[in-house]
């Protein structure tokens, strides 16, 4: 059965929180337009058209900006679009949002139709409002107040964690504090710098990297140790690496695929960090599956070299790590040091058991 995947941008980089480190901001700025503007029925049902006729089982995934700004009728209408047109097809639906506007009527159709939720939230009060604000409003409480709503269905849902530099002495404060609310599926996500590194006050660097993921996996072992399992999605690729299984992590083991990046014009890209002029795949209203996937830009960013570090060439890592994703690659190593490899050191063996059974 053929698969596919689709990262769809309903409402572009329109946003009604302005966060203060979004990646998909600082890409946006990077072209002609900054906003492709909603995406309108006729570009829906034609990605639509073609996503079917493409492949059996697709997954349909929101993001943004905020994904929610194209409002609760575009996701109406998408859904009841692909249910009059699906035959023996499998549909799965996922959003990523920063759930600001999740009221009931939100919640009730995600619940309806089995969306997987993503809600982005940074830590707890103090940490979060200091860069999750909308105007100069803090948004922790009215987020939060979401997400326990959620928590009160039957909507799979996981937390989205933003890791700014400034978050690393609260990693372990973070994680108990995700515990307390019963967050059982956590992603967190560091914080990338600008394209052109105009401003690096938020984003991590590779020291940071170790010193938060490793005071997690502290905790998160122990729990795991006394029968408690909280799913990382760091760890979880990790487990599947070791367990010989593909990751579910986009460039996890180096390698970039073509993403089908839809933009609220219908504009494809190759991937939601390369989400730019020079990258474009053509257009889902013009063109069909298979002519965009062999656009001649889609197959120079594939080829496309990436940084490694000089200590990658020793590392007893690089058959792991393969020099990572070439965007966030940044995140892990500089020219004399290297986050991943430390982490790993000190987490190897540990990894490599539970991934064999051998804990449990």
């Amino acid at each position: 059965m053929k698969t596919a995947s689709y990262l769809i941008k309903p409402a572009s980089s329109i946003c009604n929180m302005n966060c203060q480190y979004c990646f998909y901001s600082d890409v946006s700025k990077q072209r002609r337009n900054y906003s492709k503007g909603i995406m309108s029925k006729e570009t829906v049902e034609m990605l639509i058209d073609k996503a079917l006729a493409d492949a059996q089982e697709i997954t349909f995934a929101f993001q943004g900006g905020e994904p929610t700004m194209a409002g609760l009728n575009y996701f109406i209408h998408f859904v009841e679009y692909v249910e009059k047109l699906k035959k023996e097809h499998i549909i799965h639906y996922a959003i990523q949002t920063n759930g600001y506007c999740l009221n009931d009527e939100w919640i009730s159709f995600f619940d309806k139709y089995h969306f997987l939720v993503g809600i982005s939230l940074d830590g707890y009060k103090n940490i979060h409002d200091q860069v999750r604000l909308k105007g100069t409003q803090p948004t922790f409480e009215k987020i939060l107040n979401h997400i326990q709503k959620i928590q009160q269905t039957n909507i799979d849902y996981n937390i989205l964690t933003v890791v700014t530099s400034q978050m690393v002495p609260f990693a372990k404060d973070i994680y108990k504090f995700y515990k307390e609310q019963g967050f059982e599926y956590i992603q967190f996500i560091p914080c990338l710098p600008e394209l052109d590194h105009s401003t690096e006050h938020y984003d991590l660097k590779p020291k940071d990297f170790y010193n938060f993921y490793y005071d997690i996996f502290q905790l998160w072992y122990e729990d795991l140790k006394h029968g408690h399992y909280i799913s990382i999605s760091f760890f979880e690729d990790l487990l599947m690496i070791f367990q010989g299984r593909y990751p579910r992590t986009c460039g996890m083991l180096g390698e970039c695929q073509i993403q089908l990046v839809i933009e609220g014009d219908g504009t494809v890209y190759p991937c939601d960090f390369y989400a730019l002029d020079q990258y474009c795949l053509g257009n889902i209203t013009v063109n069909n599956i298979d002519e965009i996937r062999q656009f001649k830009s889609g197959q120079i960013f594939l080829k496309e070299e990436k940084r490694f570090s000089s200590i990658c060439k020793e590392c007893q890592f690089k058959n792991i790590c393969h020099g990572q994703c070439k965007r966030m690659n940044i995140v892990y190593f500089d020219d004399k040091y290297c986050g991943y490899q430390e982490f790993l050191k000190d987490t190897y063996q540990i990894f490599y058991s539970i991934g064999q059974g051998k804990i449990r």
